[in-house]
């Protein structure tokens, strides 16, 4: 994403957009994203193909007020899951397409599609945050809507301190995709805009703001800019959007604060959960919206005027300080919602972090609330800050410790990565630990195909040469076994730095990366 936890000096991140400009981005936007040297050396595809083998069960309830499941948002639908209801590449001689979307960064992270299989995403550019129609085959660009500028740029560029722009989590970067082919997010204005996109006579596409609701009653808005280089308020950005069952758009905040909007009456509400912190997304079902701060795990439900209203609350351990690889002290996951009546998150238990799930609902005992602690990865090295993927009783987990930034990853360095299958036992009484992989995905936000049984990473190994080879990468579900995995590109512009895999609907598996945007398919 365009988010996500830098604690380094601003050093190392200017010699990484050193090495961006040395390694052909000074060129200009478009076309294919340059490669670093040593592509040739290394190998191209490993593995064998593989062959489709769908997974039983039932995907989670369709939002009434989402775009189908697998199109509607980063974490793939209302539930969290992280899974599509469609195959993703098998890895039949992959073909692999890039999109330069700026020359400085141009990230792509959340990847929607729209009743015509067309990409809506939001890409994030030097100059600010850009809403990208995108033609699926080509990665071509159909329509743009250009963003407010978020705080975090000017203050990069007034302090030469570009990690403030990497760690900043607000201005559109989670938003979704409604049943109207809408995308619905909150920009750094603390206003949240619903956006269509349509057809002109000519043959051209464009982007209109249909409602633009204003936050700045309820959030404080003294944000840094050009023209207020040296506020002496308070900026509290809006973290993500997503509608309840009933249509009500809620919204969260870095600061703790939970808000609704009716659409029908445009009515704002909200509350603040004073001194925590809300730097993810957040997760909906029939039954409540669940978010997860950095000091506790929360069910929410509004009341008749929308207010937020706590139903249940569940602290968990959130650790002495903030590991390299989290963005805070605390959970980096957006709750999965899974299971009969489950929820799991991760902590950020200092030696080990656990996967922990939770019943979800206002009539669980408190005694009763937790079904099962499992530490995972090694000691002292584990921590993550995506979010699980959950498939019938089953979660999958991965391990980002260490990545911070593109500039860590430079000269063939890695992480010690890792990826963990757990399943709850079918009685409720416990989970077990199904398979561990030795997979490296530094920061990417992984996804199952629940049609052919695959999971997708973002791959990078440690090389002894120094050349920093990423590769899309397909394990098996049911075995944890590494199926094949295909080179996308050489050197820090194809770093993921935190965007997720997106499997479209087309089968393809679009990868948002530093400089722009990847597409690996089937040939």
């Amino acid at each position: 994403m365009f988010r996500r936890p830098l604690s380094c000096a601003a050093v190392p991140v200017l010699a990484a957009f050193a090495v961006l400009l040395h390694s052909g981005s000074g060129a200009g936007a478009g076309g294919e994203i340059p490669k670093a040297p040593g592509h040739r050396l290394i190998a191209r595809y490993e593995g064998s193909p593989a062959t489709a083998a769908p997974l039983p069960g039932e995907g989670p309830p369709q939002h009434p007020y989402l775009a189908p499941n697998g199109r509607s948002g980063m974490h793939s639908d209302a539930a969290g899951s992280a899974t599509s209801p469609w195959s993703g590449p098998l890895g039949e001689n992959p073909q692999v397409t890039s999109q330069q979307i700026a020359v400085l960064g141009g990230e792509c992270a959340t990847a929607t599609f729209d009743s015509g299989g067309r990409l809506v995403t939001v890409c994030g550019t030097f100059s600010g945050f850009k809403v990208k129609l995108l033609h699926p085959g080509t990665l071509a660009t159909l329509a743009e809507y250009r963003l407010p500028q978020r705080s975090s740029t000017v203050e990069a560029i007034t302090s030469l301190d570009f990690s403030k722009i990497l760690k900043d989590t607000s201005g559109g970067a989670y938003f979704y995709l409604d049943d109207r082919d809408r995308a619905v997010l909150a920009d750094s204005r603390q206003h949240v805009l619903r956006l269509a996109h349509s057809q002109n006579a000519d043959g051209g596409w464009k982007f209109s703001v249909v409602d633009d609701w204003d936050l700045t009653g309820h959030v404080p808005h003294d944000c840094v800019a050009w023209t207020n280089l040296r506020p002496n308020g308070t900026c509290d950005p809006v973290t993500s959007v997503m509608p309840d069952w009933d249509g009500r758009i809620w919204w969260v905040t870095r600061q703790g604060r939970v808000g609704t909007v009716d659409p029908a009456t445009s009515q704002i509400r909200s509350v603040r959960l004073e001194g925590e912190e809300i730097q993810n997304s957040f997760s909906v079902a029939e039954d409540g919206v669940s978010i997860v701060s950095d000091h506790a795990l929360y069910g929410f439900r509004a009341a008749a005027d929308g207010t937020p209203e706590v139903q249940w609350r569940q602290t968990y351990d959130r650790g002495t300080g903030t590991k390299p690889g989290s963005v805070n002290q605390g959970s980096g996951t957006t709750p999965d919602l899974f299971g009969d009546g489950y929820v799991a998150i991760t902590d950020n238990a200092d030696d080990r972090m656990n996967v922990l799930v939770y019943r979800r609902g206002t009539d669980v005992a408190a005694d009763r609330r937790l079904v099962c602690k499992v530490p995972v990865f090694g000691s002292g090295s584990s921590t993550t800050d995506n979010s699980l993927i959950t498939w019938g009783n089953s979660i999958v987990v991965e391990n980002n410790y260490g990545y911070e930034n593109p500039a860590g990853l430079l000269l063939g360095r890695s992480v010690l990565g890792g990826a963990t299958r757990i399943d709850v036992r079918a009685d409720g009484s416990g989970c077990d630990t199904v398979w561990e992989s030795a997979v490296r995905a530094p920061s990417v936000v992984p996804k199952l195909s629940t049609a052919n049984g695959l999971l997708y990473f973002y791959e990078k190994e440690p090389n002894d040469w120094g050349i920093d080879g990423w590769y899309l990468t397909a394990v098996d579900f049911r075995t944890g076994e590494r199926r094949w995995r295909q080179l996308t590109g050489t050197g820090p512009l194809y770093d993921n730095n935190w965007a997720p895999i997106t499997l479209g609907p087309d089968g393809t598996a679009y990868i948002g990366v530093f400089n722009g945007i990847v597409a690996v398919r089937d040939r």
